[in-house]
């Protein structure tokens, strides 16, 4: 076959770059033939694996306290990057907002948006997903909630699975429901609830849905 050249593994366009070799399993040898394609499109995946290691390890490294804040928005300064809030056992926090800080819940683009940064405003009710360092606290994920904010359900904790990231709360009408938990909510929410105890606890969801699915943001237990 002109322009072309052929193995028992199919045929490849003559120019391409390849590297050869072969393997063997003690019983049979095989030879094999990897395009500059390939090899490229390996080295790209290999980078991003990398990238994405490196950026896990920076702002979830050592050093850094992972938590989350229920509390009022007191400020939003879009030029300084900030927003100030008071917490609900009256502790006030002033956060960074960065380039990876997440917004959840609302329309940022209603008209009770207008003055304000992504929707959030003086008076706002919100949850605060965050990583501190020293004294230094960063916005990694704020979710809205009250009328404008998240969906809000309450009922029982029927089953609370953090590896698989589920759980399952029944409503006051005896019905079950299954959610997805964010990987905030994982990690951050309903930290007072203990192994083996999760159905006894009363809890308050806040979720957003999503091609059909129910995303967990935040929960904890209602007193």
């Amino acid at each position: 076959m002109d322009g072309a050249a052929c193995t028992l593994g199919g045929c490849r366009s003559r120019g391409v770059s390849e590297n050869s070799g072969q393997e063997s399993n003690g019983i049979f040898t095989w030879k094999f033939t990897v395009s500059a394609k390939e090899r490229k499109t390996e080295m790209k995946n290999m980078l991003c694996c990398s990238i994405a290691l490196v950026t896990s390890l920076a702002v979830y490294g050592a050093g850094y306290v992972v938590s989350a804040v229920e509390a009022s928005v007191k400020r939003v300064d879009a030029g300084a990057k900030t927003i100030s809030v008071k917490t609900t056992d009256g502790a006030e926090h002033t956060f960074h907002i960065v380039g990876r800080t997440a917004v959840h819940g609302g329309d940022a683009t209603s008209d009770l948006a207008k003055n304000s940064w992504q929707g959030l405003r003086e008076g706002s009710d919100v949850v605060i997903h965050y990583t501190k360092r020293g004294s230094d606290e960063t916005a990694e994920e704020i979710d809205r909630l009250g009328e404008d904010g998240l969906k809000e359900t309450k009922g029982t904790l029927s089953k609370l699975d953090r590896s698989g990231k589920k759980m399952v709360v029944k409503g006051d009408d005896g019905v079950e429901k299954t959610y997805d938990l964010s990987e905030h909510a994982t990690r951050d929410a309903g930290k007072d609830i203990g192994e083996g105890s999760e159905h006894a606890a009363k809890v308050t969801v806040y979720y957003s849905e999503k091609g059909g699915r129910k995303i967990v943001h935040f929960f904890k237990t209602v007193v």
